[in-house]
């Protein structure tokens, strides 16, 4: 299946806020979003099927400091998962991090999210340390880290 990636505009939030509510217990709040689009290290791209309804099916949230990338947020749509467009996300932002020079890529992921975890072990992400109730009493993040050097 064909992804297009392109940058997420305000038009694109009721469709980001939906995949967010549909993917996580404690969804951010529009405001995050709304934040995320001012800032100039950040981006939210958008992963659009080619052959589809030409709805967003996911998208990835990111900041691009200096030499580091980290990950805030990545998402797909519930009948769009086991598509591979996770996979197209996250193969983005990192190529983006590599073209930029930077040397690293972080992200924190659920403890309890295995399918997450899975993935970013696929792209060689090893986890680094636990924070724990970073989400929440008894929900700990993993701290995952790629090095691009």
């Amino acid at each position: 299946m064909a992804i297009h990636i392109r940058n997420a505009t305000g038009r694109d939030l009721p469709r980001i806020i939906e995949i967010e509510r549909l993917a996580f217990p404690a969804p951010w709040m529009l405001a995050s979003f709304e934040r995320e689009l001012t800032l100039p290290f950040s981006r939210i791209m958008l992963a659009i099927p080619e052959n589809g309804t030409g709805a967003t099916a996911g998208f990835l949230c990111r900041w691009l400091i200096a030499d580091e990338c980290h990950i805030l947020n990545i998402a797909v749509h519930p009948e769009s998962r086991r598509l591979g467009i996770g996979s197209v996300l996250m193969t983005e932002s990192i190529n983006e991090a590599k073209s930029t020079g930077a040397y690293v890529v972080t992200l924190e992921v659920r403890r309890s999210n295995l399918a997450a975890r899975q993935l970013y072990r696929k792209f060689e992400f090893e986890e680094r340390r636990l924070r724990r109730h970073y989400y929440g009493p008894g929900e700990d993040a993993i701290i995952m880290e790629l090095r691009l050097d």
